[in-house]
């Protein structure tokens, strides 16, 4: 696959960004070098191979213990509040009957 300005101009309009020129030929070179690190993956014999479904086998579901934590008091969440009364942060109406 040839990566030309037109290609990158595709991309870019589908992604919503603009490039200036010199920004364009950054992002197509790039682009380049991604394929041609493709490119060098697929030459690799994966035959025999096992699909790796962990990173580490020796670990599957390492979850944290689950603890009760109090890591921000309601004073100290309602500190910097715009709008608050004693218990709750006060915002808006935004649902209309």
């Amino acid at each position: 696959m040839q990566i030309d300005s037109a290609l990158v101009d595709k991309l870019a309009t589908l992604s919503r960004l603009n490039f200036d020129n010199t920004q364009k030929e950054t992002v197509r070179q790039d682009l380049e070098k991604v394929l041609g690190f493709f490119e060098k993956i697929s030459e690799l014999d994966t035959e025999n191979i096992e699909p790796l479904i962990y990173v580490n086998e020796d670990e599957h579901n390492v979850f944290r213990a689950d603890t009760v934590q109090i890591l921000t008091t309601k004073e100290e969440a309602l500190k910097n509040a715009a709008l608050k009364d004693e218990d709750y942060f006060l915002v808006p109406k935004v649902i209309k009957k």
